[in-house]
């Protein structure tokens, strides 16, 4: 019998997570407010989880697992309450209202949740007191996730980079640098890794495996922005134009991927470099 699972929030890196399940023993449905790009093989459920009702598409059958991977139409922090705290309330009402019981919630956050700014190296356990609205968004949501009445692992992801996220790649092409800003510390993590870390977890769950309520999703390596900035540049051939700043990097931590590692996982591209030649 296959497992049914969910994705709200049906984006690229959803899309990877459910292509890497086994179609055989894997039905995935995708919610969306515009379904009409889902590829074939995920079911469509189009809705905007930030309006109460709940869609008329929503499965009726057995839910085994529930993916939530939002993304806001705009950065603002009424936008990101509106869709990450409150649009994830009204999926788990619509839970309740069919009576599904799904084995595990995997909700997945970001790094902006810790707000060490001097280089420390940070980890599962490492205490998160962000100071920026978008950190403290993403605890609350964290929050709604590890208080829904069901099992739940956070996802913290670094910044996702890959397919079509190439903004910082674009940037630096058009002469963006950091202006040699050095002991600003960045972390970064593919899409594909991203999407292979997700579903390696879910796949590890439905083993019965024993998870965390919490894992880091990054590279090897977190790294210095200038230093990102130079190497692109030369792989690019192209030169900083002055008055071309970019914004620093918010915040400046390492963030360790030994607790995902220990599961079996590992990245596909280990460092910046291995990633960014690919785009190239």
């Amino acid at each position: 019998m296959k497992r049914n699972i969910v994705f709200v929030g049906c984006g690229a890196l959803s899309v990877k997570v459910a292509q890497n399940l086994n179609a055989n023993t894997w039905h995935s449905f995708g919610v969306r407010r515009n379904t009409a790009e889902l590829p074939g093989g995920i079911k469509p459920i189009q809705a905007d989880v930030t309006a109460a009702d709940c869609p008329d598409a929503w499965p009726e059958q057995k839910l085994d697992y529930l993916v939530v991977a939002l993304a806001p139409n705009e950065r603002s922090e009424a936008a990101y309450r509106k869709l990450y705290v409150q649009g994830q309330r009204h999926v788990y009402q619509w839970l309740a209202q069919h009576q599904q019981q799904p084995k595990r919630v995997f909700f997945v956050s970001s790094i902006a949740v810790y707000g060490q700014s001097a280089g420390e190296w940070v980890d599962e356990l490492s205490m998160t007191e962000p100071e920026r609205w978008s950190g403290k968004v993403m605890c609350a949501a964290e929050q709604v996730a590890l208080d829904s009445g069901f099992p739940a692992t956070i996802v913290r992801l670094a910044g996702i980079y890959g397919g079509k996220r190439q903004a910082f790649l674009q940037r630096v092409k058009e002469g963006y640098h950091a202006d040699g800003c050095t002991n600003r510390f960045t972390n970064r993590i593919h899409e594909q890794d991203a999407a292979d870390l997700i579903s390696h977890l879910i796949e590890l769950d439905a083993q019965g495996v024993s998870l965390q309520s919490v894992y880091l999703g990054v590279d090897d390596l977190p790294v210095e922005q200038a230093q990102v900035v130079s190497w692109l540049q030369q792989q690019l051939g192209v030169h900083s134009v002055a008055e071309k700043l970019l914004k620093p990097a918010g915040g400046s931590k390492r963030c360790s991927n030994a607790r995902a590692k220990a599961t079996g996982w590992k990245p596909k591209y280990t460092d910046y470099q291995q990633g960014y030649l690919e785009l190239i």
